[in-house]
């Protein structure tokens, strides 16, 4: 089996409404769908985390996959990457993300190939319910969507979502540049979703040291599972860590300094920023040696959904719910989705590969938009636009 053509393609999945957070407003994500094609008929699908991965794609590494064996991973990644780890002066690590995303659909190919599921090939299943949270977060208004403007309209959302769909775990932004405004929204979720409810906050960097020392107390008697990026950096989040019982979370993946300065407890991350299945399974293992949690973030189609589904039900260390924004996600490139949880789960796709099938009517559409769009701006200022938000807030 010969590859004959990779694609790339990108795509905008917006949100039903743009949510606050500490950058500004969001209103979704900028992805790439990538397809490999074979001489066997075969294609697999992956997703790669920016509008850029299309063009380094479509103009290096398509050429530079041609002819190639796809069932050679390695062989494939040496044709288009330097090196995978963080040297200087020699990883881009952007490319790495980029290849990530690529191998994503060599894993979807070696599965179609085999017949198997892509968890299968990670060594098999010990989950299939895979656990997300349910999110939320203040929202701006948009065709009759969002518009929870206060923090008993939040919790009111949260609510609903748990009447809904079941949903018992939780997690949101809470990044109000008024410290006592956080609180108040992390109190009237509490409260709205009860004390056995599993209750996580993300604060994004909005915090100096000295500020989330102050608010840490309140999150404590909460019972906060985790706060995600509370302030600016591991050494802010490492001055942190003498003043709280907390646990904390990042999405920054600097694994050395993690080990030497004993924060975060968990690292939040996507598949295709480690270079795909192979580097995060890897990455994984070493988070499980230094007892480091792990779980996926949210924000990507259902093609990327679904690798993380596949990597959590093969990795016994992923014991928490990844993050999801599931439910805030009206459209998909997949005829499958999008994923809705239930009861906060839902089940690892039982097909060959990934699993999913890529609509062609809904990636025309979503590249649509990203053509008459342009990519997401997800620093967009609603109370001064043209201007950026400055961290931390207080």
């Amino acid at each position: 089996m010969k590859i004959t053509c990779v694609r790339a393609t990108p795509i905008n999945v917006p949100l039903e409404a743009a949510y606050v957070w500490s950058y500004g407003a969001l209103p979704g994500f900028t992805q790439t769908i990538i397809e490999v094609e074979t001489d066997e008929g075969l294609t697999g699908i992956g997703e790669a985390p920016s509008a850029a991965a299309a063009d380094m794609i479509n103009s290096t590494f398509a050429e530079a996959l041609a002819g190639r064996d796809p069932i050679d991973i390695t062989g494939c990644e040496l044709r288009c990457l330097p090196s995978t780890r963080g040297v200087q002066s020699v990883s881009e690590l952007a490319m790495t993300a980029i290849w990530g995303g690529v191998e994503m659909a060599l894993w979807d190919l070696r599965g179609k190939a085999w017949n198997q599921p892509v968890y299968q090939l990670l060594g098999g299943a010990v989950r299939k319910d895979i656990a997300f949270t349910e999110y939320f977060a203040y929202r701006l208004a948009e065709d009759g969507k969002g518009g929870e403007a206060s923090a008993g309209a939040v919790a009111d959302y949260c609510a609903r979502m748990e009447q809904e769909h079941g949903s018992t775990m939780f997690e949101g932004k809470v990044s109000d540049a008024e410290p006592t405004a956080a609180i108040a929204l992390a109190t009237a979720v509490r409260e709205a979703v009860g004390d056995d409810a599993l209750l996580r906050v993300d604060s994004n960097h909005a915090y100096s040291v000295a500020t989330a020392r102050m608010m840490a107390p309140a999150f404590e008697e909460l019972g906060i599972d985790c706060w995600e990026d509370p302030v600016g950096t591991y050494e802010d989040m490492a001055r942190l860590r003498p003043h709280t019982r907390l646990a904390f979370s990042s999405h920054n993946t600097d694994f050395p300094k993690a080990a030497s300065l004993g924060v975060p407890d968990n690292i939040v991350t996507n598949i295709a920023g480690h270079g795909g299945f192979t580097a995060t399974v890897k990455f994984i293992g070493a988070c499980e040696k230094m007892g480091i949690g792990f779980w996926c973030y949210s924000g990507d189609s259902g093609v990327a959904t679904a690798a993380y589904m596949h990597l959590c039900a093969s990795q016994s260390w992923i014991t928490k719910p990844n993050q999801s924004l599931l439910t805030m996600q009206p459209y998909d490139v997949i005829e499958e989705g999008p994923f809705r949880p239930k009861n906060n789960v839902v089940q690892v796709p039982e097909g060959p590969g990934l699993g999913v099938t890529l609509s062609r009517d809904k990636l025309k559409f979503l590249h649509q938009q990203f053509l008459d769009n342009g990519a997401m701006n997800k620093y967009y200022n609603p109370a001064d636009p043209g201007r950026f938000v400055r961290l931390p807030l207080i």
